[in-house]
Parts: structure tokens; C-alpha cells; sequence
């Protein structure tokens, strides 16, 4: 997980830490002494924190405070499915409790088992050496394949979404999105919002979806290129797995100032797989048998392109910094112009 950011000495996480330390002591063993928090960085829309007994370290996420939209920051749900793919081969941290009772610090929260490991949040993994780099990539693919290979119903997840029509549900949504927040005319969205619709794939697969599967919510063995948890579950759902490799692999399409992208690197000397070989690798160990197409990336970049717009409205309307709002916008207009070159 990200670096911890120490809390300052006399300021507490924000919630009644004693009611937590005794609801934590009834249902996990182990538990010694005062425990110690950290908050853990990283913009996760729910707050996370490191919380560190003598003998057994915790990582808590909850919900933030204040009144919530009621299916906003389901933790309830992060837990459900990291607990459902506990064992399946899947890399998930060990899920302990669930609490749903907000007596006790004032929101939903759970904890889990403390990771060891690394987070990279540069694509480029910066101070790992190239061959190693290689290995990391691959394992990103394989780690992928390996949640799509999971058996929906046996995971006794059939309901943790809306099965099917998962692409004409989505434009429509984020059609209707670009409609509510956009703050100018753009050609290329309005060549998207026709060409989609008319474009999806015949498949109809549901597996289930990570949400934002990116290298950024991996975390690697502290020195070997393997994935040993897979984090940020609070966009997983039912949906096809093509969304979760294409919305990977913008990485490749977008360049460094395009929100953190490799496209333009010399990708052989940092030892990163082109993309070709990275799906490739993804496709060899994926069982459903489908091939990333335009019609996905298209789609992944239009979706992106609609939330930078949504972004940049924001921005506006709360009196951000004008510079700060053109340059999302100025995103939401390249995302979706290279949306529009997976089209022809």
C-alpha cells in the first residue's frame, strides 16, 4: 500500500479509536496493546488507515463522514467480494470483520490484513531494473486473467451486478453523463455517442470486473515481480471483462502528461511490454476467448474522456483554479480524439 501519512501527535483518525480498539479485541485474535493509526495516502475516495497492535498490524477502511448518495462508498461490497475470492487465485488481502453497525465509529467500515509489499503509482515502476519490469507487467496480465477466470455463480456472486448488456448499459450511462457536465461542443464525443451504440461486440460475457485495474492497485512482493494483492475493489462489479483490459491499457495510448501514460517512452530499454505482447499474455492464461478490439478502447477512452469532462465542470463551478480546470479539460479533448482513431 501507499506510504503511511503519520498522523500528528494529539490529533486522532477522526472517529472514537477506543470503540474501535474494543469492537476489533471481540472479534480479532491476536490483539495486544494500544494500537497506532496511519492514515494511508493515495486519494481513495474512502479513508484507509494503518492500525498497528503490538503483535498484529490491520489495515481499516471505511467510509467518510457526512451523508452519503446510497450506493456510494460501499466498503460493505469491497468486502463481500475480497472475502468471495478468498482462495480462488486471486491475490486479495486476508479480509477479518465487517462492521455495518455505525454506533461504533459513525460509519460502515472493515479491516483486513496488513500486505507487505510494493505500490507503484509511475507506470515506468521507477528503481526496478528492466527485466524485472517485464516480469511485473506480465504478472499484471495473468493477475487480470486470473479474476476473470473466477466462476461467477460459484463465487456465489451471481447478484453482485447486473448481468449482460454491459457496454449498451454503460454508453447510455456515460452518454448521459457528457450530456449533464459538459462545458463545450466536442466533434469527437458526438462521433463516439453515435458510433458505439452502433459497434458493440456480439458477446455477451459477464465475469467479474475489477473497475479500475491498473498498476497503480497492484501491490508487488517486496523483491520478487509478483502480484500479492490486488486492491481498490470499490468499483468492482459484474461486467465484461474487455472493459477491465482496455481501461489497462490506456497506459499505452496516453503519453506521461496525459495522466501518466508510457505512450512516446522507449518502452524496450525500460524492459515494458509493448501492448500487443502484454494482451497476448493476458489472452494466454484469460478461458473466455475474446480479443481486445477497437470497440473497446474506443470505449474505455470515451468513458475517461466524459469523466475529465466531469472533472473540469466541477472545477469551474467550484471556482478551482482556472488553469487547473483547462488542463482537465484539455485531457477530456485528447482522450476522446484518440478515442475516435480506434473507430475507423
Amino acid at each position: 500500500m501507499s506510504a503511511p501519512d503519520a498522523i500528528p501527535a494529539g490529533d486522532g483518525p477522526g472517529f472514537d479509536t477506543a470503540a474501535l480498539d474494543g469492537w476489533l479485541k471481540a472479534r480479532v485474535p491476536g490483539l495486544s496493546g494500544i494500537p497506532r493509526f496511519a492514515a494511508i495516502s493515495g486519494g481513495q475516495s474512502n479513508p484507509t488507515f494503518f492500525v498497528t497492535y503490538d503483535a498484529r498490524a490491520l489495515v481499516l477502511r471505511k467510509q467518510p463522514p457526512g451523508t452519503l448518495l446510497p450506493s456510494a462508498h460501499a466498503v460493505d461490497r469491497e468486502y463481500r467480494i475480497m472475502r468471495a475470492l478468498a482462495g480462488s487465485g486471486v491475490p486479495v488481502p486476508p479480509v477479518l470483520a465487517l462492521c455495518e453497525d455505525r454506533a461504533v465509529i459513525g460509519t460502515l467500515f472493515y479491516v483486513m490484513e496488513k500486505v507487505e509489499g510494493r505500490v507503484f503509482h509511475d507506470c515506468t515502476l521507477p528503481g526496478v531494473p528492466p527485466q524485472e519490469r517485464r516480469a511485473m507487467y506480465d504478472a499484471m496480465a495473468r493477475t487480470l486473467a486470473a479474476l476473470h477466470n473466477v466462476d461467477v455463480e460459484a463465487a456465489g456472486l451471481s447478484d453482485f451486478g447486473r448481468p449482460g448488456n454491459y457496454f449498451t448499459r454503460q454508453i447510455a450511462r456515460w452518454t448521459r453523463q457528457w450530456d449533464l457536465s459538459k462545458t463545450r461542443e466536442d466533434a469527437n464525443i458526438d462521433r463516439l455517442v453515435k458510433w458505439l451504440p452502433e459497434h458493440v461486440p456480439a458477446d455477451d460475457t459477464s465475469r467479474i470486473a475489477h473497475g479500475d485495474y491498473r498498476i497503480g492497485n497492484l501491490m508487488f512482493h517486496p523483491t520478487r515481480p509478483e502480484v500479492v494483492a490486488l486492491l481498490d475493489w470499490e468499483l468492482s462489479t459484474l461486467g465484461h471483462p474487455l472493459a477491465d483490459l482496455a481501461h489497462c491499457a490506456i497506459a499505452w495510448v496516453s503519453r506521461p502528461e496525459e495522466y501518466g501514460g508510457i505512450d512516446g517512452l522507449d518502452l524496450d530499454a525500460l524492459g515494458i511490454p509493448p501492448l500487443e505482447a502484454f494482451t497476448a499474455q493476458y489472452q494466454a492464461s484469460a478461458t473466455h476467448g475474446l480479443s481486445l478490439e477497437g470497440f473497446h478502447m474506443a470505449f474505455a477512452l470515451f468513458r475517461w474522456a466524459v469523466i475529465f469532462e466531469g472533472i473540469a465542470a466541477r472545477a469551474r463551478a467550484g471556482n478551482a483554479a482556472a488553469e487547473g480546470a483547462q488542463e482537465t479539460g484539455r485531457l477530456a479533448a485528447a482522450f476522446a480524439k484518440r478515442a475516435v482513431a480506434f473507430t475507423t
